[in-house]
């Protein structure tokens, strides 16, 4: 008699498991992009996006530096702030932080050019030290991972 329901059970857990991946398969994801005002919305060289928004996240590739210095940052912020503004945020919408530059001693000399544009609301972060980057002359390079409120 346990065996009976037990088996009853895993087919029931089973049939409800693929009923809902066949579903969630059907669905699909919707992902709106944005790449650097681009008609194609994407680089097709590269193969990437600038900006993806899925449901209420936006995940915004990196920006990038060839300096480490107050200029070379807010550069790449304000690059940054393009990208958030493409879907009507800004830097108080970023919940993530992944900086990956070549000089990380750098970086912390000059931390108050990345401080000023998030305005004592910061993010969760991580900073790490590469040994290079995509671009070969590229220093700093830093991605983002926004919240927008839901509508």
């Amino acid at each position: 008699m346990k065996n009976r329901i037990l088996v009853k059970y895993t087919a029931l857990a089973l049939f409800l498991f693929t009923a809902n991946t066949l579903v969630a398969q059907q669905q699909g994801i919707t992902k709106e992009k944005w790449h650097w005002d681009n008609p194609l919305k994407q680089d097709t060289t590269a193969g990437y996006v600038q900006v993806i928004k899925v449901d209420n996240m936006l995940y915004i590739s990196g920006a990038v530096s060839t300096e480490i210095t107050p200029e070379g940052i807010a550069q790449v912020y304000r690059a940054l702030e393009r990208s958030l503004k493409s879907f009507g945020a800004d830097f108080q919408n970023v919940v993530k932080e992944n900086l990956y530059t070549t000089d990380i001693e750098a970086m912390k000399k000059y931390n108050n050019a990345r401080k000023a544009f998030y305005k004592k609301d910061f993010p969760a972060a991580t900073w790490v030290q590469v040994e290079r980057l995509y671009m070969p002359d590229a220093k700093l390079e830093v991605e983002l991972i926004a919240h927008l409120p839901k509508n």
